[in-house]
């Protein structure tokens, strides 16, 4: 989807203020949201792409003046709502009475199972490369074209790059496609390419000299010439 989440080319938005030794958690409810999505998503309640699509339909005055893990909350509990797993009067319920008693305890329910599941998840991560029988559609030196489409959905074709031409550098194996993922379509693991853009394709009369772009796509973003 076309959203503010889709930042690539944008201006107006001031410069990236980096932080000298950035802690990984500034406050510790931002661990408690790490640990969160850790456990529900590591169970299987949602995906990777439900996750992401949760924080794109984000309003965007709401998105612009939050922050990193505020955004992981946000789709956290849109997930969950949407998926049943909890109730939006229930949560409501229970965060007045948290914002009244802060101090209250936190109910505590241990399982050292999934927690060591959890923990291997971490050091070795959840690939989504899928075997396919198919053949890829490009080879490497193919000239292509990236489609013109304003998807109201789930989509990882960045705007500023689309209906452009570009060249095949690399083809990658199969991975899950977030478009059909994210919408509870399906897998539908398609082949990704690498694709080299000259930067004055993308970016016309203000690029660079001798500047590039590489993106990875998916091979349904892409058309030959």
């Amino acid at each position: 989807m076309n959203g503010v989440h889709d930042l690539g080319g944008m201006q107006g938005l001031g410069g990236v203020d980096v932080e000298g030794n950035e802690p990984v958690f500034h406050n510790p409810w931002e661990k408690a949201i790490f640990g969160t999505m850790l456990a529900t998503m590591g169970q299987g309640m949602y995906n990777l792409d439900e996750f992401r699509h949760g924080i794109e339909v984000m309003s965007p005055a709401h998105y612009l003046t939050s922050s990193y893990y505020e955004h992981w909350l946000e789709t956290i509990e849109k997930n969950l709502i949407e998926k049943g797993i909890i109730d939006r009067d229930e949560l409501d319920a229970r965060t007045q009475e948290f914002l009244k008693d802060p101090a209250a305890p936190v109910p505590q329910r241990e399982d050292p199972e999934l927690a060591e599941s959890l923990s291997r998840l971490v050091r070795s991560g959840a690939s989504t490369r899928r075997e396919v029988s198919a053949k890829p559609q490009f080879e490497v030196g193919d000239r292509v074209r990236t489609r013109n489409v304003h998807p109201r959905g789930h989509t990882r074709l960045p705007q500023y790059v689309r209906d452009k031409q570009g060249v095949v550098e690399r083809v990658y194996d199969a991975f899950v496609l977030p478009d059909a993922n994210a919408h509870g379509e399906g897998e539908n693991p398609q082949y990704v390419y690498s694709v080299r853009f000259e930067a004055e394709e993308v970016w016309g009369d203000s690029a660079e000299p001798r500047e590039v772009v590489y993106v990875d796509l998916w091979e349904s973003y892409l058309e030959p010439l």
